[in-house]
């Protein structure tokens, strides 16, 4: 995904509880005890995070992979 993808995604996505647009936003993430920070949409009222469907299955799948490998 370009830049500039990620830039059209980014605005297509609005908040079901607050209604506002989601931004893009460094987010800790912890799994089996080890943290990592990614970049991710989210809701700048409420924090609520969005994980796409290529964020699950791609990045966190193969994160999860090498983790639980150590």
């Amino acid at each position: 995904m370009t830049v500039r993808d990620q830039q059209k995604e980014e605005k297509e996505w609005t908040c079901a509880r607050c209604g506002i647009d989601l931004e893009l936003a460094k987010v800790q993430i912890t799994y089996v005890g080890c943290g990592f920070t990614i970049d991710v949409l989210r809701c700048p009222q409420c924090h609520l995070v969005l994980v796409t469907e290529d964020l699950a299955v791609g990045k966190l799948a193969e994160a999860e992979k090498v983790l639980e490998d150590k």
